[in-house]
């Protein structure tokens, strides 16, 4: 017997490291790209809300953030400008907690925690994922993006900055309220980071449900028995 004849072709690579995407350049290549881009956009669309959407362009200073007590002061009043009625304002806010205002002043706290789920995310890419699974690479790269988007906000100015402000003055029907007697859908201010976040967990989780098996495992047999 040949040794052509003793290996099977259904069995996978001796070394289970072949099957990752840590080895495939290609797979880097689309992670990368689609982190920068997601990245570009969340830094771009800061620094244009910032600029354009209140009367005049507002610097945030971090010594001043660090100092008060109350971000709204270091905002302008301004009229939010309205996208789409009902659907989309822009309007400025600072934000020192997580999404949704969560947490405020913890900010250390939510450095760490951005840079141990970035570290997680670049292993699940390099170890948890194959060089053919494109949208789990996408999922990543989105996730990357927003967590760089809101950790850069933080370093640099102690906040973060938002601006996005979905489904403005729809409130909630039957008299029901939030948490803190808020009536409004959607309440919070956002932007493009905590959208691209929340876009890269809902494609993370639909290729994990529609996860197939690696080349070489079979799923096992089901008993007959009841």
């Amino acid at each position: 017997m040949t040794h052509a004849d003793r290996t099977n072709p259904n069995e996978p690579p001796a070394s289970g490291h072949a099957l990752t995407a840590g080895r495939s350049g290609r797979a880097w290549v689309v992670l990368a790209l689609v982190a920068l881009v997601g990245l570009g956009l969340d830094l771009g669309t800061k620094w244009a809300a910032f600029r354009f959407v209140a009367s005049r362009p507002v610097l945030v200073d971090r010594a001043r953030v660090l100092q008060e007590t109350e971000l709204s002061r270091l905002i302008p009043l301004h009229e939010p400008i309205r996208v789409v009625p009902g659907v989309l304002d822009l309007t400025l806010v600072l934000n020192r907690g997580a999404v949704f205002g969560m947490g405020a002043g913890r900010r250390w706290f939510f450095v760490t925690f951005t840079l141990v789920a970035l570290g997680a995310g670049l292993w699940v890419f390099a170890r948890r994922t194959r060089p053919s699974d494109r949208l789990a690479h996408l999922a990543l790269g989105l996730l990357l993006a927003g967590g760089l988007g809101n950790l850069y906000d933080r370093l640099v100015y102690a906040c973060v900055r938002d601006f996005l402000h979905p489904l403005p003055g729809v409130v909630l029907p039957f008299g029901w309220t939030l948490p803190g007697g808020r009536t409004e859908v959607w309440p919070y201010v956002s932007n493009v980071a905590d959208l691209l976040l929340l876009i890269g967990i809902a494609m993370l989780m639909w290729h994990l449900w529609t996860l197939t098996p690696a080349p070489g495992v079979r799923a096992e047999p089901r008993s007959g028995r009841a």
